[in-house]
């Protein structure tokens, strides 16, 4: 299964490189958005920084701020995408309604800047393709207080419900060098005490300007994979605030 898995992606990938071989970034942005439709944004940034790092080219400071408004609402909206059915297939239901009304909120909010809620084609080299349009900065902001709260009542529902514990605390453990071994990355490896977080090693964009912390913990275990999510989306809130407050004028586009 595992070989056939892995032929399989061998294929995949050597699909969209050839895809490459022939077309501008601009013509080949569309196809990136499609290879990890949980992250469309990220696939979109790693296409255009590399270039941009190659050429040194040079990101106007509001362009960068779109960039991480947009790569922090999309990991929030990826991790609920794995925090609704992940309850659902533990036996709780009610969750996973709300949580997929707030991502559809997040969606609205992609629509409104870029014209589609999953597939973007958003990211240029040197900016985006688009400013954000008028009142989508208040419109986010009331996204960030009311997700905020919703929080709080996921982790009021879920985080010390007995039933809940008993299914996924000390379940799935991974070691911290079963992680490296494995390849394992995001919150699967900081669940496993591995205090690793591009934003903060790698300093892409702007992400050195806000204040936010690495959300960690060392059980690697199912509840562990879970907290740390729970606790990156909270960070993001607060990143997504201060870029929001800190938004500078100018051009979008280099």
């Amino acid at each position: 299964m595992l070989l056939t898995v892995n032929l399989y992606w061998a294929i995949y990938t050597e699909g969209w490189k050839k895809r490459a071989e022939n077309r501008t970034i601009i013509q080949y942005l569309p196809y990136v958005t499609r290879w990890d439709y949980l992250a469309t944004m990220f696939t979109e940034a790693i296409t255009v920084n590399a270039p941009e790092r190659l050429e040194s080219v040079q990101v106007p400071k509001r362009a960068s701020y779109i960039r991480v408004l947009m790569l922090e609402l999309s990991r929030i909206a990826s991790h609920l995408l794995w925090l609704g059915p992940f309850m659902a297939d533990i036996g709780a239901q009610t969750p996973f309604f709300s949580i997929f009304r707030e991502r559809e909120f997040i969606y609205d909010l992609f629509e409104a800047a870029t014209g589609m809620r999953m597939m973007h084609n958003s990211f240029r080299i040197g900016g985006v393709a688009a400013d954000l349009p008028y009142g989508w900065i208040d419109k986010c902001f009331d996204f960030c207080d009311s997700f905020f709260t919703e929080v709080v009542e996921y982790q009021k529902l879920i985080t010390r419900n007995p039933i809940f514990l008993e299914r996924v605390e000390g379940v799935g453990i991974i070691g911290g060098e079963e992680t490296r071994n494995w390849g394992l990355s995001g919150p699967m490896l900081r669940a496993s005490g591995i205090q690793w977080d591009l934003r903060k090693v790698d300093r892409y964009e702007c992400d050195k300007k806000f204040d936010w912390e690495v959300k960690w913990q060392k059980e690697g275990d199912t509840l562990a994979r879970y907290l740390v999510r729970i606790g990156e989306m909270q960070e993001s809130i607060k990143i997504i605030q201060q870029a929001l407050e800190g938004i500078p004028g100018g051009p979008y586009e280099n």
